[in-house]
């Protein structure tokens, strides 16, 4: 039994490709796309891991992998909240308790050699999702968000992990029959007839760098007081509009203006794990070429984020934003799966589900004192 750092592109190898193994007869679990996957574990190329310290680990056992972790420190976490945090992510084992702790244990150990007093995760700053699947392991993970085994809370919280906060999701199925309740319809055509300076548009792709900034911006301002928030760097906004420009859907992306300016949108997009899952994560040959065909096809979605700048928290601009995009969506007849939402973010809770969503699922994030 052996704990390495990853120091060679043989190991970085490894690393990358042990969860295809370890998933390889799990039926919900889909691949990254390789070809990111492969470039994206550097500071040159990963602006979230840019303003970090990292180390890559390895858990090997007579030569084989069965354990991997992504420690790191980020910084502008630190500056913000002023405090000593250390994280991980990537995170993924074997169901052996002591091939965890002694991974957990080599990982929290360089964490307070550089000064740390917590560890917290996972929050996978390559895949750019947040926490174990925690509860709702009957169907496979929409684009960007976690998958794991259910063994893996167990063997946190057999190392004495704690929860720090879950994070939850929610569905509206339209094949199911989902219809927003008339109220909300009602709320919708009397506030827009009553306030003529609101409106809401959908996202311009030939202005895709303007509205970028308008998504950054009330990003920003609307939800750096969220568990957990640091306010994002542009670079972080144009790598994330770069993964989605592919797959975009203007009918699933709105902004409401006031007289012109925006001050809320809703970001949604296509679940592309449908073809990555087809493809196996692989987009050469013919991967790319099925991802451009069928990607407008897609009848799954993932609401990613809705915000509101918060001059206007009060005004209900979030149930606009809810009913217009079903307006345009229903149509597709699509399932809309939304995610995610602090468990304590108690006006989004409400929100959705006064909306009659259906809760799906649990994410969890740990934390441990050093």
């Amino acid at each position: 039994m052996k704990i390495t750092r990853v120091s060679s592109r043989r190991e970085l190898k490894e690393f990358i490709f042990f969860p295809a193994s370890l998933y390889q007869d799990d039926p919900f679990w889909v691949p990254p796309l390789w070809w990111e996957e492969r470039k994206s574990y550097n500071k040159k190329n990963n602006p979230i891991l840019k303003n970090t310290d990292f180390i890559l680990l390895l858990a090997k056992e007579n030569g084989r992998v069965v354990a991997r972790n992504l420690v790191y420190i980020d910084y502008a976490f630190n500056k913000y909240y002023r405090s000593r945090v250390g994280f991980f992510g990537a995170f993924e084992s074997i169901n052996d308790s002591e091939i965890v702790r002694l991974l957990m244990k080599e990982s929290e150990k360089w964490l307070a050699s550089q000064g740390m007093e917590s560890i917290r995760g996972p929050i996978h700053p390559v895949a750019e999702n947040w926490g174990f699947l925690y509860e709702g392991f009957e169907s496979s993970p929409v684009y960007l968000s976690p998958y794991n085994f259910r063994y893996y809370n167990d063997l946190f919280d057999g190392l004495g992990y704690r929860k720090a906060k879950d994070l939850l999701a929610y569905e509206a199925s339209g094949p199911d029959g989902y219809i927003v309740p008339e109220r909300f319809f009602n709320f919708y055509n009397m506030f827009l007839k009553r306030r003529p300076n609101f409106s809401l548009r959908k996202l311009r792709i030939k202005d895709l760098e303007e509205d970028a900034k308008h998504i950054w911006h009330l990003a920003n301002e609307s939800l750096k007081n969220n568990w957990g928030y640091v306010p994002v760097d542009y670079n972080v906004v144009k790598d994330m509009i770069k993964r989605l420009r592919l797959i975009v859907d203007v009918d699933a992306v709105w902004f409401v203006e006031d007289r012109g300016e925006p001050v809320a949108f809703c970001l949604g997009y296509p679940d592309l794990n449908i073809i990555i899952k087809e493809i196996r994560g692989c987009l050469f040959p013919a991967g790319f070429i099925k991802i451009l065909l069928k990607n407008k096809r897609l009848k799954d979605y993932r609401l990613f984020a809705l915000a509101v700048h918060p001059g206007y928290h009060s005004l209900g601009l979030d149930v606009l934003l809810y009913v217009h995009l079903y307006n345009s969506l229903s149509p597709k007849k699509i399932r809309l799966e939304v995610n995610y939402i602090l468990e304590d973010n108690y006006r989004i809770k409400n929100a959705v589900e006064k909306l009659k969503l259906r809760y799906i699922k649990k994410y969890r994030i740990y934390e441990k004192e050093l």
